[in-house]
This record gives C-alpha cells, structure tokens and sequence, in this order.
C-alpha cells in the first residue's frame, strides 16, 4: 500500500471576493468546483486547480470562515508548494509576481530546487516550486491568464512544523509507508533542520517535509493557515484497505466519508495536524460538464434539498 502523493490542500480564507480574485487573476488558476463545506454549510468551500479539469493533486483549495488572521508558530502546515515545468517558469513567475506587486523574494535554491517563497494577501504561505521530474499529464487551461507553459502543475512540496520529530516519523514511516529520504536547512532559520518524506514515486508531487522548530509555540488556526492536506490513493479498494490500516493501528479517525467527488477519511498525526486520504475517483466531473466547471454551485445530493436556504446565505464571489 503506497499513497501516490499529494491529492489537494485545504485552507482558511476570511475574504472569498479577494481570495476568488487572488488565486484566479494573479495564480491563474481556475476556480473547478463552487460548492459549500459539507460540515458547515454556511461557508464557500472552493477548489481551485492549475489543471482544466481539476485532476488529483492539482487542487487548492479554501473555506471562506470569518475568522481573525492565523497566529503562527508549530503545530502547524507552514507552506504550500505549487509546482511549475522548470527554470524559465520560474524566472516567468519572478516577473509576474512583480507586476502585480505580490512581495516575494527572488529566485532561490532549496532542497535542490529553484525556489520563490511568496504569500498571499492574508499571508497564506506559498512557493513557486521549478520542478523538472515526470509528473501526471497536465491539462492546461485555455482562458487562464498564465501561459500554458508556465501554469502550475500541482501541489508539493507541503511543510509542515512539528515541535518533536519522533512520533510524526513513526505515523509516517510505519502507517503510511513514507520513505524519510534527506534533509535540509530552513533558509530563514539555518538551524531548524527539515526531513524530507516521499511517497510512491516520489518527486515534489510525492513529498511532505518536516521542520522540526522545538523553540516555537503551537499555531492558531485562523485566515492564512492551513486546515489540513490530503493524500491521494488511487480507487476504493485501497481506500477501504486504508481504513483498515488505521483501525489496526488503532489510531482515531472519521471513519470513511463521501464527498461525492471523492471519498476520504481523516486523522491527525501526534502533533495534532489533520491529514486526510482521499480517492482519485470520481471527479468533478461527475455532476456537471468540465467545460463549465465552477461557473455555478454545485452541492453533493444530500445537500439539493436545501439548496434555495444554502445558496441565499453565500456571498457574491465577484
């Protein structure tokens, strides 16, 4: 049982207008699935992918919760990589980011790779991530406002701050089969060191990286922060079998939940970190045509009958 890689990222927004205007404008991405969070249908969930279909491993995406800004510290997913074909994209993206008066900092190399660090306008921490490996067939999208050559592929890496290594390394290593397979220095804290985890093939796609930051207080969630990242598993099968796992592990968790698009089942690792794993299928392709995904919203069957209620109490994202 091996998990493929990162399947999506979910995080926190407390302004959907900007956060609509952000990620699609600036980041280029298209908006593939309008829909509400399944648990708390007052708020936006919204996906956003680099991918025209929306495929695994391709989406971000936000809860729209009127929160206050996220205190940073442990405890915590800390950064976001988004992935581009290589060199000369990340030298595009360099450019760009400082048309549209996005501060962040100049091309870098960490871990090996051509690296930019940004955030966003409610400090949601991102990087622009050169990536040469093979990666899954990467459907551009005509209407975005980034060239397709240098449109994002996908998430990954994903980083994550956790106080004490020991017993993160033993759900990773021994429950979910990751490989610990180097480290490398923190670049604004040389002294924090980060062990890096590959799943399935590997490469940027497949990888969570652990900063071990023992000095630091634990986060508190809130608009900026991350809610929880997702793995992909790749049918229902090994879905079921993943559930299984857990159970004999005996390590807590949601029990298998339908989303409709995809089905998952969530648990949090020693330091509290929610992580998910999720199906490759269905898609989102399942309730409306790709050639018009998120042009409207779009709710799983058990939320249609109250959908006029649902619908009334969302704000206009433009």
């Amino acid at each position: 049982m091996n998990l493929k890689g990162i399947h999506h990222l979910t995080a926190v927004t407390a302004n959907v207008r900007e956060n609509y205007a952000f990620y699609t404008s600036v980041l280029g991405l298209r908006l593939v699935k309008r829909s509400v969070n399944q648990d708390d249908v007052s708020a936006y969930h919204l996906f956003y992918s680099g991918d025209k279909v929306g495929s695994p491993g391709n989406d971000l995406t936000f809860f729209d919760w009127n929160v206050p800004r996220e205190q940073r510290g442990t405890q915590s997913i800390i950064r976001t990589g988004l992935r581009v074909s290589g060199a000369d994209a990340v030298q595009w993206w360099h450019e760009w980011l400082t048309e549209k008066k996005v501060d962040h900092e100049a091309p870098q190399e960490i871990d090996g790779r051509n690296t930019i660090l940004f955030e966003d306008f409610e400090g949601q921490r991102l990087a622009i991530i050169g990536d040469n490996a093979a990666s899954d067939p990467h459907q551009a999208w005509e209407k975005s406002v980034v060239p397709s050559a240098c449109q994002i592929l996908g998430q990954g890496p994903i980083i994550l701050s956790v106080p004490d290594l020991h017993n993160t390394d033993r759900v990773l290593t021994n429950v979910l089969n990751m490989r610990q397979v180097r480290s490398y220095s923190l670049p604004d804290r040389q002294t924090d060191r980060v062990y890096v985890y590959e799943m399935g093939d590997g490469g940027a796609r497949a990888e969570l990286h652990i900063a071990v930051q023992p000095d630091l207080k634990p986060a508190r969630s809130g608009a900026g922060s991350v809610h929880h990242v997702a793995f992909r598993t790749p049918t229902f099968e090994e879905y079921h079998q993943w559930t299984e796992r857990l159970k004999q592990f005996r390590i807590p968790n949601s029990g298998e939940v339908d989303r409709f698009w995809f089905r998952s089942l969530y648990f949090r690792e020693p330091n509290g970190i929610l992580f998910e794993i999720a199906t490759d299928e269905p898609g989102f392709g399942i309730d409306e045509p790709l050639e018009s995904l998120g042009e409207s919203v779009v709710l799983p069957p058990f939320l249609e009958a109250h959908r006029a209620t649902i619908v009334a109490n969302l704000k206009p994202l433009k």
